[in-house]
This record gives C-alpha cells, structure tokens and sequence, in this order.
C-alpha cells in the first residue's frame, strides 16, 4: 500500500473524488492541514519530509500565491516542499492552488489572470483520451506559466489548465469536487459571489447533474497521474 502526502489549507478544501480514488487505488491518505483556522492565515506548523511519502497531493485554498502577504509564515516552506518532492522523484498532483505551487517551484510564475473562472467551463485539451475537455469546475483568479521543461496538457480562454513535469502533474481547475465540497463553497463565498453577480444556487444544481460524469472524469485523471 503506498502512502499519499495529502496537503489541506484549510477545513473547507477536503481532497474529494481524488483522495477515493487514491484509495481505490491502495493509498493510505496521510492530511497535513496548514490552517486550523481559515479566518487566520498565519501556520507556524513544520511541514512533513515529502520523501516519507510515495505521492504528494496539494489542495486548493482560497489565498494567493502572487500575493503573498498574508500567507508569507508559510507558503515559501510549501514551495519548498514541493520541490523537494519532485527533485526527489515523489510525483506531486497540484489542484488549482495546488497547480500554482506546483508551477512556482518548478521555476514558473504565478500572476493575476484577465478575469476569474468559476464554474463548469470546457477546456482545451492536445490529449483529450488522458485529460478530457470537460466541463471541469473552476474557482481561481489566478494563473501559471509553464515550467521550463514541462508540457502544457490543456488550457483555455483565460490561462493554462494542465501540465506534466516528469512524475508531477498541475492542474487549474478542481477534479476533487463534489456536490458537498461546492455547497461549502458557496455558502462561504456567498458574498464573493454576489460582487461577481454569480447565482450560486446554480453551481450546485450542476454539480449534482454532472456529478457522474464530473467523477469518471476526474478518476481517469487521477489514473494517468499515478501511471
């Protein structure tokens, strides 16, 4: 059985569909959560040694890693971690934020993109059979730059959406998602959404819909990931 690093910000970004499908797969999920609680971004908590783990999964969050300010206690130690990671031959799955840090500590920059993505958006994928044009769910305001040495999978309109680095993999939008995980969402970003003029009732009556196929979806990511 393999052991899965599983790096949570915060108590509102759980690892959904991918960390079932990490289990389905044999892994034993080990939760590292920087913030107790998500009103203070302040962590002074040591990191665990990526190199204990077989894989590394980090998770999204709602801070920025352009903007780091808020985040400055902790968020160059998680860079750091990953990087270690992925030197060491411990492929890292980064999920939105996750895909950010992935991309700065691989040498890429992360900036503010022209608008933000949120909701069930189709993508443009150069290997549809491994990662499928969607619709995947975003929540970003943010965007990568590819590594050097990386390839970029897919992207769309507004910024890049995948891309593999040897073992390491990053993506934009949000595989992990559930019904629940995007009730959660909305009901905390209520006011956020509201500046955006977004109707949240909406994002979770589709993510009901789609849950089945938003599901296969993701498992067949999470499958290339680990091949």
């Amino acid at each position: 059985m393999g052991k899965a690093l599983v790096i949570e910000h915060d108590e509102t970004g759980p690892v959904g569909g991918v960390g079932e499908r990490l289990v389905e797969h044999g892994f034993e999920l080990h939760p590292f959560r920087v913030l107790d609680d998500p009103s203070d971004p302040v962590s002074t908590k040591e990191f665990p040694d990526p190199t204990n783990y077989d894989i590394v999964v980090v998770l999204g969050s709602p801070w920025s890693v352009c903007e780091k300010g808020p985040i400055e206690s902790w968020i160059d130690r998680e860079i750091d971690l990953v990087r270690n990671a992925h030197r060491s031959g411990t492929p890292v799955l980064g999920l939105c934020f996750g895909g950010q840090v992935l991309a700065a500590a691989l040498g890429g920059e992360v900036t503010k993109a022209d608008r933000p993505e949120i909701g069930w958006y189709e993508i443009e994928s150069d290997q549809p059979e491994i990662v499928s044009p969607g619709p995947w769910f975003e929540w970003h305001y943010d965007q990568f730059s590819i590594p050097d040495g990386s390839v970029e999978v897919a992207r769309s309109e507004i910024s890049s959406q995948v891309f593999r680095c040897d073992k390491s993999v990053g993506t934009q939008f949000h595989p992990e998602i559930t019904p629940e995980i995007v009730t959660s969402w909305v009901t905390v970003g209520r006011e956020e959404l509201a500046k955006l003029d977004i109707d949240p009732e909406p994002l979770v009556s589709e993510t009901v819909d789609r849950r089945a196929g938003a599901r296969r979806r993701a498992d067949h990511l999470v499958d290339w990931f680990l091949e």
